[in-house]
């Protein structure tokens, strides 16, 4: 079989893609570099000034940016955690289980999906308020701790790397439901879980909409309601806003630094499962 090899036009689309998809984040860097009256200006800068520490230390004093980062770690963290756990075991029931309503309850979890969150808001905004909840992190975090989008993922996924005969002999060798689940179901369903936990982990950190009411800049915010106390004023400062998003930014890419390896390393080990 005759290995495929990437010409010198692949590099040089792969790398025009790379420097589009770099230069939003190298744009931001540049900005939280200068000051407001230099990003007025006609043409804008094209490269680093001399602002960048002042900016960041603004920012990360105004918008109490070391709380809000704690903050947001705690409450994606818990998310992705619980997301993946509870979507895994959703997953594998029904995929592998067998009961009764199992395809109209699944046709209810992906229904769900299509119900826009705002509608949600009022009746959740309620329940939180006489649960005392709210400007806590439980409250951002339990109503997002599981999703539909994952259970269907999960199960999708698990309907094709879990045969069902690995689950009836390790029934016939006395394996309970606990025992399938972790020795069985988990290792199997490893590559997907790791890509869900990387999609809902970058999901729960950037999520604007239902923190921004649940929580308040002053009590317990996240960094996406942090950012939004920046360059206040009669003219908002854009370059500590820039430099406000930067640190907001930097987290998340030094996740992915650390464990892209491993979870590209999921996916390549899932694709040639069979």
């Amino acid at each position: 079989m005759k290995s495929m090899r990437a010409g010198r036009l692949t590099y040089l689309v792969l790398g025009v893609f790379t420097l589009g998809s770099l230069f939003p984040l190298l744009w931001t860097a540049i900005a939280a570099s200068r000051n407001n009256t230099r990003l007025a200006q006609t043409p804008p800068p094209f490269w680093f000034g001399g602002n960048l520490w002042h900016n960041l230390s603004v920012a990360w004093t105004d918008a109490n940016m070391g709380v809000a980062l704690f903050n947001t770690l705690v409450v994606a963290g818990t998310v992705a955690a619980g997301t993946v756990l509870f979507s895994t075991l959703a997953g594998f029931a029904f995929a592998r289980l067998r009961f009764r309503g199992r395809d109209g309850l699944l046709m209810v979890v992906v229904a769900t999906m299509m119900i826009p969150p705002q509608l949600s808001v009022v009746p959740l905004y309620m329940l939180i308020a006489d649960l005392a909840w709210t400007d806590r992190l439980q409250a951002v975090i339990l109503p997002t701790l599981v999703s539909a989008f994952g259970v269907f993922f999960m199960r999708q996924y698990l309907s094709q790397a879990l045969p069902p005969e690995l689950v009836e002999a390790a029934r016939v060798d006395g394996a309970g439901s606990l025992r399938i689940v972790w020795h069985v179901v988990f290792p199997a369903a490893r590559p997907a879980m790791a890509v869900l936990g990387m999609l809902t982990f970058v999901m729960a950190w950037n999520d604007f909409f239902w923190p921004i009411v649940a929580l308040t800049q002053d009590g317990s915010p996240t960094v996406q309601v942090a950012l939004t106390g920046l360059g206040r004023g009669y003219i908002p400062d854009q370059s500590v806003i820039m430099a406000g998003a930067l640190l907001g930014t930097l987290p998340l890419l030094l996740v992915f630094l650390v464990f892209g390896r491993q979870i590209v390393g999921g996916i390549m080990q899932g694709a040639v499962k069979g």
